[in-house]
């Protein structure tokens, strides 16, 4: 069977495309969608069919442009109900591309109205099944996204529907299905995925927790529910965006795309109140950078880290990127939808610098100066609290980055502190989030705890109290 999955790790997420005798079928693209009718002008297909299985929260889905660019027919499982021209399924209702078949498997517990689509090929051979995010690969997904949209509607309850739908309508399909997710690790929209994207039902019955065969309903609801963090705040707005509809990406490229001077991208700034979003390295960042700027590198999991920081979409937003990647920050702020991009800086740093405006930096230190001097001083670790619990600093204090809008009260405010993460990244953007909020005290530590490791700083691990002798 041809199918292919489409990976954009930088949000973990797997769009699919399957091909059969000059028809396609898209399942939940992306938002930037020519690659996808460039997928299907390759084959000399054509697009029939757009597959969403459910209201995504992590992203906006492309499914509006691309039935605009292509009058393909976008579908959704039962119950779904669209702000604009959309078909809603039925319970194993049936559709062909080609010579495959695509059976509708209704499977609510992430959603009500998540499905799973059922692939069979031209020889009526069930090949796989796309699961969207009712399977992941070594777990299942989150069932606290939907609460909102329903009255009445709880997690615990929808942990129980997807309890069900596990039982009822997954697990008794043939072991040999290839399982196709919509997510992979590093994915919110659930907590113990694998860095694997496919699998077969076989061996995740084996291996995925949510699948055992002795589990009761109450014992899954227990562990699914167990450890959840709260969702990112752009996750409802993600919902809606998708449910209700949303502006061609096109358009807002054409907004955003705006060169500006230093002295026009100032006064935009001070007009419109608008965040200034630095996506160079690190490095640069610390080195110079705009006064008040927040820095969150392209090169990372950008998307996510500007959904989980930035609070509202929109947010008016003014970029300095690295030259020629202005377009590609756009879009990939529009994937969260962010679409409220002014401009960027022309000429970047140099250009600022030229106009005569000031530039800040971030004190920054080697892990060996940290070594040096880290004894009886303050230390903050930005990284998750798994990460923490596993492996800290002696008597440092966890602020998770992903939190530290709740929990910035927590952060010293007089005495000076030493600020680091895993690597570096997460800490310079902790840092510039605090520096605009006026904290001037921390100093970051280059290359997280992954330099510290390499000095004879003392680590220790939390231990757990039932532990202990």
């Amino acid at each position: 069977m041809k199918i292919e999955q489409i990976y954009t790790g930088c949000i973990a997420h797997a769009a699919y495309y399957i091909e059969n005798n000059g028809e396609a079928a898209i399942f939940d693209p992306l938002r930037e969608v020519q690659p996808y009718i460039d997928r299907a002008q390759k084959d000399n297909a054509k697009i029939k069919y757009i597959f969403e299985t459910h209201f995504h929260a992590d992203f906006v889905s492309g499914h509006i442009d691309l039935a605009k660019k292509t009058a393909a027919e976008i579908i959704f499982g039962p119950t779904a109900k669209c702000g604009y021209d959309c078909t809603t399924a039925e319970d194993n209702q049936e559709y062909k591309v080609g010579n495959y078949t695509i059976k509708v498997i209704h499977t609510p517990g992430h959603t009500l109205e998540s499905t799973c689509y059922l692939l069979t090929d031209e020889n009526g051979k069930q090949h796989g099944i796309i699961t969207g995010d009712t399977l992941f690969i070594g777990d299942v997904g989150r069932p606290d996204l939907a609460q909102a949209l329903v009255e009445d509607l709880t997690q615990d309850k929808l942990a129980g529907y997807l309890f069900d739908s596990l039982r009822n309508k997954i697990m008794p399909l043939s072991d040999d299905l290839i399982v196709y997710p919509n997510h992979g690790a590093g994915s919110a929209c659930g907590k113990n995925m694998s860095k694997e994207t496919t699998d077969t039902l076989g061996n995740q019955k084996k291996t995925n927790y949510a699948l055992r065969a002795d589990m009761t309903k109450e014992e899954f609801k227990a562990e699914l529910l167990d450890g959840l963090t709260p969702p990112p705040a752009y996750f409802p707005q993600n919902v809606m965006m998708n449910i209700n509809g949303y502006e061609s990406l096109d358009t807002i490229l054409k907004k955003g795309d705006t060169p500006l001077s230093p002295k026009e991208f100032e006064a935009i700034a001070n007009q419109t109140e608008a965040l200034i979003l630095d996506v160079r390295n690190e490095a640069e960042f610390v080195k110079e950078h705009i006064p008040s700027s927040i820095f969150i590198g392209l090169h990372g999991q950008f998307a996510p880290w500007v959904g989980a920081l930035i609070r509202d979409t929109k947010q008016p937003i003014l970029l300095v990127t690295p030259e020629g990647l202005e377009v590609e920050t756009i879009t990939r702020l529009s994937r969260v939808g962010f679409d409220n991009t002014l401009g960027y800086l022309k000429g970047g740093l140099t250009a600022w610098k030229s106009g005569g405006f000031e530039t800040d930096t971030i004190d920054s230190i080697s892990p060996e100066v940290f070594a040096s001097k880290y004894e009886n001083a303050l230390v903050v670790d930005a990284r998750k609290p798994s990460e923490f619990k596993a492996e800290h600093v002696e008597s440092a204090v966890n602020i998770p980055l992903d939190y530290v809008n709740e929990q910035i009260a927590e952060v010293p405010k007089e005495d000076t502190f030493f600020l680091h993460c895993a690597g570096g990244y997460r800490s310079v953007i902790m840092a510039s989030i605090l520096k605009a909020r006026g904290y001037h005290n921390m100093i970051n530590v280059e290359k997280g705890m992954a330099g510290i490791r390499t000095t004879d700083v003392p680590l220790t691990a939390f231990v757990c109290p039932s532990t202990l002798k």
